[in-house]
């Protein structure tokens, strides 16, 4: 899978969205080049043969250093990743930290820690990559990763202005058209329960699978809390918060750069994270991988 890509031509599209979050405003002309982009996620399978093959180690299974974290409990500073756990009934929306936990050993190859593994998953996305683990492999790959405009306009598939690339509604004849969260959120879920195999849901109009939903995909472009045109000045480039930010912030630790992460995940639920949608974006710290952010990669033509 890993050299199966879809030639884009490029063009003109309109950027963002008014509906829903205040972070995909403003909606604005944008055009992008022709380029090529993976058809399907980065699985399992293709990221462990980039780490036979470099003998790569990704952030969440490496030593964290000290210095970085001088307030910090000595006992927590070792290697693991954020990996989400149903809670067992309601809970509050807006505190995140019912449903993350910090598991000491996850990463790429355990997802869940300790234990856990991923013999059966090889065709499904590779999660707990940090933005560093996304570009190396891209590097290795001879590719890159996209830019927001080349995700959204490529997760569009030729379908200009809809809510989704399959038209406005959310589950057109009652049937899903993306791997998200079916159900009440955090607790109840009808859906698969966590990433699928790439490809298990209908293509877009441009034969890109995945774009919107399973997980989360990295792009190069730094956050902004709402877009930027040409004529904009940069607003909070790379330093908006998310998740683990503001409590990192209130505990002495350094502010990490945001990048935009792009497509939603398998967590994303009407009734909480309306997000699987290519207009949809979220800010993600560069050196954190958790259990629902992945990446695919492009390459100029």
């Amino acid at each position: 899978m890993a050299d199966d890509m879809v030639r884009i031509a490029g063009g003109t599209f309109q950027m963002g969205s008014d509906e829903f979050y205040p972070d995909e405003r403003p909606v604005h002309e944008r055009s992008v080049g022709a380029f090529e982009i993976d058809r399907y996620e980065v699985t399992n399978e293709d990221f462990a043969a980039f780490v036979t093959d470099t003998g790569y180690v990704t952030v969440a299974e490496r030593d964290i250093d000290p210095t970085t974290m001088p307030d910090a409990d000595p006992a927590d500073l070792v290697p693991g990743a954020m990996v989400f756990t149903p809670t067992t009934g309601p809970v509050d929306l807006r505190d995140w930290r019912q449903w993350w936990r910090w598991e000491p050993g996850a990463h790429w190859r355990a997802p869940e820690g300790p234990g856990s593994s991923i013999d059966e998953r090889m065709r499904h996305p590779v999660v707990h990559v940090s933005f560093e683990d996304a570009r190396a492999y891209a590097a290795w790959a001879g590719k890159r990763l996209p830019t927001e405009a080349e995700h959204e306009y490529a997760a569009r598939g030729g379908v200009d202005g809809a809510r989704f690339a399959w038209g406005d509604d959310t589950y057109p004849g009652g049937v899903p058209q993306a791997n998200s969260w079916l159900g009440r959120f955090p607790y109840e879920n009808r859906g698969v329960g966590g990433t699928a195999p790439v490809g298990s849901y209908p293509p877009n109009g441009y034969g890109l699978y995945d774009m919107t939903g399973n997980v989360w995909e990295w792009t190069t472009d730094y956050y902004t809390p709402r877009h930027l045109r040409l004529s904009d000045r940069p607003v909070d480039a790379g330093r908006r918060d998310n998740l683990l930010a503001t409590a990192s912030a209130q505990e002495g630790f350094p502010t990490i750069p945001r990048r935009v992460l792009k497509g939603g995940s398998h967590l994303c639920s009407p009734d909480y994270c309306l997000r699987f949608r290519p207009a949809a974006r979220s800010p993600q710290a560069e050196d954190t991988g958790m259990s629902h952010i992945g990446f695919r990669c492009v390459r100029d033509v």
